[in-house]
């Protein structure tokens, strides 16, 4: 699993180095996508179809459902690492993310997170000053 965050730049044509403890992870591709508070979610190909796999359960019927599967699959873009390890993020996705020039990339369980600084320092604020419920870390500490 990925984990660790990093500090990194966005060059003028958008593209953003994946840092070295990451690379492997994404190294045979990936689609980037919009995230939840704002940031961008990278999945490997792999974890990505098992995403497609459960968005396709999501019932047809239910509004919610549906807007769901509309925010997080239409806004998906493949993508692969270019010589220098870089990705290419597209216009859209950047302004969904308020990516402009720094950027945080920061592991997760299954996927990378890309953030604009600023959304990354409230988003871990707002862990800390309003933690978890207890029962959802029953079992993380014991």
């Amino acid at each position: 699993m990925p984990f660790g965050e990093y500090p990194y730049s966005i060059d003028d044509k958008g593209r953003v180095v994946i840092p070295p403890a990451f690379r492997e992870f994404v190294e045979d591709g990936m689609i980037l996508t919009r995230g939840m508070e704002g940031c961008l979610y990278i999945f490997p190909l792999t974890a990505w179809k098992r995403v497609e796999e459960q968005l396709e359960q999501l019932p047809l019927t239910d509004p919610s459902s549906r807007a769901f599967v509309r925010f997080f699959y239409s806004g998906a873009s493949k993508s692969r690492l270019d010589a220098q390890s870089r990705v290419s993020v597209p216009q859209t996705l950047r302004s969904f993310a308020d990516l402009e020039n720094d950027v945080v990339v920061a592991g997760a369980p299954g996927r990378l997170e890309l953030w604009s600084p600023p959304r990354w320092d409230a988003a871990i604020a707002a862990v800390q000053q309003d933690p978890p419920r207890p029962d959802l870390l029953a079992n993380f500490i014991a």
